[in-house]
């Protein structure tokens, strides 16, 4: 098994391979929420388009049964690139990304 530098085994749950556990438990706990009914459906890896042809994947787009969209972005360790992502993503589209 390799590990990521930061320590974050990567998983494999429902055929789906995830960087770290704790995305894939996320993952599982939003299957749950769609059961509840909290949840209508929600989507992976989102990409958005930032300056100099980078691409930012935010982990999850959830879309509530309220109509609302939260994007969530599942962190271990939040380095300084991914901050700055996150800042920029949230400065160029209307959306504010939850770190968990």
């Amino acid at each position: 098994m390799t590990y990521h530098k930061f320590h974050a085994r990567p998983t494999e749950t429902d055929g789906i391979k995830f960087a770290s556990k704790k995305e894939a438990q996320y993952y599982s706990s939003l299957k749950l929420r769609v059961l509840a009914g909290d949840v209508v459906f929600f989507l992976r890896q989102v990409p958005f388009d930032l300056p100099g042809n980078i691409k930012y994947r935010c982990d999850f787009a959830e879309f509530l049964s309220d109509g609302s969209v939260h994007f969530v972005e599942v962190k271990g360790f939040n380095t300084p690139m991914g901050k700055l992502k996150i800042q920029q993503a949230e400065a160029i589209y209307p959306i504010k990304i939850k770190i968990v």
